[in-house]
C-alpha cells in the first residue's frame, strides 16, 4: 500500500509539474512579446526604439507649454524666424511634400517626433495618403501654398488664392485648418501678411537654420527647415536621424512648434 501511495504521489507531482510547464511558456511568450512591442510599435532588437534609429540615448520629452490663445480673425500674423524661449528645444519643419519616405513615418511614430509638415498641393500631388499617415502618428500639417510661387510683389487676389486655396485643400484632405503658414522661398510682403490673416492663419513661419547648411551652431528656439532633396541623395529619414544626433550633442530636444506660436 505504501509503495502504491508513493507511486501515486510521484505521478501526481509529475502531472502537476507538466501542467505548470504547459502554462509557463505561454506566460513567458506574453512577457517577451510585451518587451518587443513598445508603446509606438515594434522597437529595436533590445526593445529600445532610439537605438533602432542610430541614437545613443532617447530624446528627452519636451517641456509642457501652456495653451496659447489663437490670434483674432483679421489680425496681422507675426513673422517668426526663431522662437524666443529658454526651453532646450528646437523645431523640425519640412517643406513641400515631395519626399514620401515610408520609413520616415516609422521614425516619427517610434520616437514621437513632433514635426511640422508645410505642404504644397501641386508638389504633394496624389501623395496625400502618406501625409495622412504622418498626421495619424503625431505630425502636424501646415500651409505652404497651392503651387509654390514666390509671393512677394503678387497682387492680393493671387496671394489670397494661393494661401486660402491650400487652407481649403488641407481642410478637405485632413479635416483641419492649418494655423501656420510658410511662404515659398521665405519671401513675403505686407500683402502676404494681409492675405494670411484673411485666410485664418495665426503665424508666418520662416527658419533660422537650414538642415542642408551648418547645424553645429544649433541653439534653443531654432526653427530648422528640412527641404526636399534629389532622389539620389540621403533619404529624409537618414537626414533627420543625422540631425537628431546633432540635436542631442547640443543638449537639446525637439519641441512642437504649434505649442509655442
Amino acid at each position: 500500500m505504501r509503495a502504491r501511495a508513493l507511486v501515486a504521489g510521484g505521478l501526481a507531482a509529475v502531472l502537476l509539474a507538466g501542467c505548470a510547464q504547459s502554462v509557463d511558456p505561454i506566460e513567458r511568450l506574453g512577457r517577451k512579446a510585451a518587451q518587443r512591442v513598445g508603446p509606438h510599435g515594434p522597437a529595436g532588437a533590445d526593445g529600445r526604439p532610439y537605438r533602432h534609429w542610430g541614437l545613443a540615448a532617447p530624446l528627452p520629452a519636451p517641456p509642457r507649454v501652456p495653451a496659447r490663445a489663437a490670434a483674432g480673425p483679421g489680425r496681422v500674423p507675426p513673422v517668426v524666424k526663431r522662437v524666443p524661449t529658454s526651453d532646450k528645444v528646437v523645431f523640425l519643419t519640412y517643406d513641400d511634400g515631395a519626399e514620401k519616405d515610408p520609413r520616415f513615418v516609422d521614425l516619427v511614430r517610434e520616437l514621437r517626433l513632433p514635426v511640422s509638415m508645410f505642404l504644397t498641393d501641386s508638389v504633394v500631388g496624389p501623395g496625400y495618403g502618406h501625409f495622412a499617415r504622418l498626421q495619424s502618428v503625431g505630425a502636424s500639417i501646415q500651409n505652404h501654398t497651392l503651387d509654390h510661387p514666390a509671393l512677394r510683389g503678387l497682387p492680393y487676389p493671387g496671394q489670397r488664392a494661393e494661401i486660402c486655396g491650400q487652407q481649403e485643400k488641407v481642410r478637405s484632405r485632413f479635416g483641419i485648418r492649418p494655423r501656420l503658414f510658410r511662404p515659398p522661398y521665405g519671401t513675403y510682403d505686407r500683402t502676404t501678411l494681409r492675405a494670411a490673416a484673411d485666410c485664418g492663419l495665426s503665424a508666418v513661419v520662416l527658419w533660422s537654420v537650414s538642415a542642408e547648411g551648418e547645424t553645429r551652431g544649433l541653439r534653443a528656439g531654432d526653427i530648422v527647415s528640412v527641404t526636399s532633396e534629389e532622389a539620389t541623395g540621403p533619404t529624409l529619414t537618414e537626414r533627420t536621424t543625422s540631425l537628431l544626433r546633432e540635436i542631442q550633442r547640443r543638449g537639446l530636444t525637439v519641441g512642437r512648434l504649434e505649442d509655442y506660436l
